[in-house]
């Protein structure tokens, strides 16, 4: 499915509200620069918030392979993109998660599809970070998982407080992350530190 192509049901009434809130702001909808600008947005949104539509628990279960490994796994630097629901206004860094296997493994990539889903809904980091750790930990079954994001927020950066170099850190874990010993194992590892 490209998200490109397929849109979900509602994309008119969507683009009708966007039409209304351009009218609103003061500017004139007809005007050239303006006349798609309700549909554009209107599919952006729903390419931006697809993740609704997809089941986490699935992808990791569609690659699931029974295997005796059980030291870190280590997915990090995954990009991601979200919309901070206070003011619809994007989010972006990079997360970082570790698992340690009990049995099963998934595919590499499915990690990143993990975070990618629970990214494209209306968010606040803490529940992301917490939604893709409870995921992996509900649908794995491993003996604990590691999750650190780190992003930058444009509602921090374009209004409010607008500061521009803020970093926004947060961090979950369950099972054997709940030792100190793991959890430092894992940040150095992120910074490279063998």
């Amino acid at each position: 499915m490209s998200p490109e192509t397929e849109y979900r049901e509602g994309l008119e009434e969507i683009a009708a509200h966007y039409k209304e809130i351009i009218r609103l702001l003061g500017e004139d909808t007809t005007r050239e620069g303006l006349e798609k600008t309700p549909m554009r947005v209107a599919k952006a949104m729903q390419i931006l918030t697809r993740g609704y539509q997809q089941d986490p628990h699935r992808v990791l279960t569609d690659a699931l392979f029974e295997e005796k490994y059980s030291q870190m796994v280590i997915v990090k630097d995954i990009d991601f993109f979200s919309l901070c629901e206070h003011h619809m206004l994007p989010f972006y860094g990079k997360a970082h998660v570790a698992y340690i296997p009990n049995g099963y493994i998934t595919g590499l990539s499915k990690i990143a599809r993990v975070v990618d889903i629970y990214s494209h809904r209306l968010q606040v980091q803490e529940r992301l970070t917490q939604q893709i750790k409870d995921c992996i930990q509900e649908t794995l079954h491993p003996l604990g998982v590691m999750v650190v994001i780190e992003a930058k927020h444009m509602c921090m950066q374009m209004r409010g407080v607008e500061k521009q170099n803020a970093i926004t850190t947060t961090s979950d874990f369950s099972g054997a992350f709940n030792q100190a010993k793991t959890r430092e194992e894992f940040m150095n590892l992120l910074r490279g530190e063998f």
